[in-house]
Parts: C-alpha cells; structure tokens; sequence
C-alpha cells in the first residue's frame, strides 16, 4: 500500500515553509513540493530583505505581530543565524491621515510602543526626506529588516531536522479530495490525511478544479533600488529606519547593494504568474518606474532620480489584503493559505502555526474570522471539476 502521510504542504514560500515547520515540530510526518527548484525568484518569497513590523491599521495583525517576533527569535537560536535586524520604522502621511491615526490605535491596543513626530520633528530628526508642511510621522521602534532569503532557508532547514522532507522540482497536476486526499505530481503520487495549499500566486490555478473561485489577484510588483548620492544617507548604520509612506510606497536599506536603497510601490499590474515579464508587466513596470522617479526626485534628495537596478516580485492580492487561512468548505481535510497580499512574510511564523492548528484539528490561538473564505461571495463554483 502507498505510504499515507499524516499532512502533504504544497507550495515551499515562506508561508508554507513556516507550515511544514509548525506541522514537523509537533510530530506530523510532514512532505512539502514545490513547482520549482530551490532555491527560486519565481513566487514571492525570493530576494535578501523584508520589513518586520509593529505597525498595522488592522488590530489583529498587531497582535499576531507581538507573537512573531519571539519565533523569529527562537528560529535564530535554533540555527545560529541572525536573520532581525532593528532599525525602528517610519509611516508618513497627511497630518489628517486616517491611515495614520488607526496605525496608532492599533498599536496602543496591541499595547505596543509608538512615537508621534509632528512636521517639525521630521524635518529635524531627518533631514535627508522632503515632505509638505503637512505631513507628520508614526514611528515603530522595533520595525526593522528580516533577512528573507536566511529566513526562508532557517525554516527548510529546521522542517527537515524535525523530521521534514522536501520534494522540489515537482508540480502539482491533479488533487483527489477524500478522507485520504491523492495528490498527483509531475514525478509521482502521494496519499495524505491533511492536504494544506500555499501555492502562492498558482492559488488560483490549484483551487479552481476544487470548485473555489476566490478572488485571488496576482500582481507584479517592480522591486526597484536607487543609488545614493553619497553613500550610506539612508543606511542602517546612519540610523535611518524602514520606511513606509501612507500613499502605499516602502522603503528600506539595501543588504545585497552597498550604497543601494531599496524602494518600491506596494503595487502593480494584474498578471499571470507563469507569464510575469510578459505584456501586461511590462508595460505596467514602466508606468510605475515613471511615477517613482517623480517621487524621488520629490521626497528624497539624497538619492538619484533614476533607479539603479530593477527585479521584481509576484503579490497575491485580496480585495480586503486580508489573508485566506482557511479549510475548504466542503473537503475539511484540505486547508488553504493564501492571498498574503505583499504583507505576510513577517507574519508567516504565525501563519504556519495557526495552519498547523487547523491540520490538527486544534482550536486555532486567534479569531479566524477575518481570514474566512465565507466572507467572499460567490467562492463556490457551480461544478466542482475533480
């Protein structure tokens, strides 16, 4: 008979590596596939840095974050890598921005610290940006940068201490849901109790045939650094902080490029993930290239207006930018993580946990009604195509 795993993770991104991490710890014989050979710059998990923060407009992702950070630190000890770097971090915006205001409400009621600079206080703690009169700053003392691709290799690496198996280079081609769900791969066939999705922005293409049609919205996102005028202006070791604008732009210091500052636009063009360089992202990087080098020429003084290097990524977009965490309505055993919305990477030790309460059927740490697949209408298909 075919071994029958107790839980199969399809999909080796953060997320789902953060899965298999939680799953293998508390003693899920766990295999996790990925399309792909690792490691890869074809999803959303690739490249040197993310930001880690505090700061959210939505209480509930304040909470979780209270909760990451000490795994994050537990991962650190576990495989001797430093993979947190504090900086503090920065939201600007309007002095009557709503954003700002509910990020402060936020952390007051996750019962995080915060400091309010006022126009005055920005222009004179940095000098270095260029803002209207208006503008005031919200500022996260322990919003810093993960190290992402460190990160991600930790959580592989611990998944298969804890008794882990990875299989890459091997995609998903059919799912047979049952008490025992059936995979099929490129390479083989695997028989599982619990089958957890985190497919990234393939979400859409594995979820279809299942009969779920959430409104899921891969987009391309131009990752764009930008020399510094004179070197180290917005570095770490000046202690100029990560940085996010209320008008949806971030920012943060470059580890791959010394003298290189990373900032981007938390947006993009609708695409096709097996198609991202095509029509539609590239003529949608050059419009946001335009706009950006506007923005720096505007806002920040110290950088040249022409961007350096250009890379990208693929966000997977929810109308609410609310993540699905979820079981599937009608196949219990199947759960799904997606839509993370270019925001998940430094929630992911959560998400993998809370995931893992759901494979075992444990009462999840956190109300999951925000992440409910129930809250979208029309995510059932009529005909389920198994």
């Amino acid at each position: 008979m075919a071994e029958v795993w107790d839980a199969v993770v399809v999909g080796a991104g953060i997320e789902g590596s953060a899965t298999a991490f939680h799953l293998a710890k508390n003693g899920c014989r766990t295999l996790l596939i990925e399309q792909f050979p690792l490691p890869h710059s074809r999803g959303s998990s690739h490249g040197a840095s993310r930001i880690i923060r505090k700061a959210y407009v939505q209480q509930h992702y304040a909470q979780m974050m209270n909760e990451a950070y000490p795994i994050w630190e537990q991962v650190e000890q576990e495989t001797g890598t430093q993979l947190y770097i504090k900086t503090g971090g920065m939201l600007v915006g309007p002095g009557s921005s709503e954003q700002l205001a509910q990020t402060e409400q936020s952390l007051a009621g996750a019962g995080s610290e915060f400091e309010r600079l006022s126009s005055d206080d920005l222009k004179l703690r940095f000098p270095n940006l260029s803002f209207p009169a208006d503008y005031r700053a919200v500022l996260d003392p322990e919003a810093g940068v993960l190290k992402a691709d460190k990160a991600l290799r930790c959580l592989q690496d611990l998944f298969v201490k804890y008794g882990g198996r990875i299989h890459d280079e091997e995609k998903v081609m059919r799912i047979d849901p049952g008490d025992v769900v059936t995979i099929h791969t490129s390479k083989s066939t695997y028989k599982t109790r619990k089958l957890l999705l985190l497919p990234g922005p393939w979400a859409g293409k594995l979820l279809g045939p299942l009969g779920l049609q959430p409104p899921l919205k891969p987009v391309r996102i131009s990752v764009l650094y930008w020399r510094e005028k004179g070197p180290g202006t917005y570095s770490i070791k000046k202690g100029f902080p990560v940085f996010m604008d209320a008008a949806h732009l971030y920012a943060l210091p470059s580890l791959e490029y010394p003298g290189i500052f990373k900032l981007c636009y938390h947006s993009g063009p609708a695409i096709d993930p097996d198609d991202r360089d095509g029509f539609a992202g590239s003529r949608g990087n050059q419009e946001i290239v335009r706009m950006m080098c506007d923005y720096v020429r505007k806002h920040f003084p110290g950088l040249e207006s022409v961007p350096a290097i250009q890379e990208s990524c693929i966000y997977t977009n929810t109308p609410d930018e609310d993540f699905i965490l979820d079981c599937h309505p009608q196949y219990r055993n199947i759960i799904i993580g997606a839509g993370f919305s270019g925001h998940g990477f430094k929630l992911a030790p959560v998400v993998g946990k809370l995931l893992c309460e759901l494979a075992m059927d444990k009462q999840p740490s956190y109300d999951m009604t925000p992440f409910s697949l129930s809250r979208f209408h029309n995510t059932a298909t009529p005909q389920a195509k198994l």
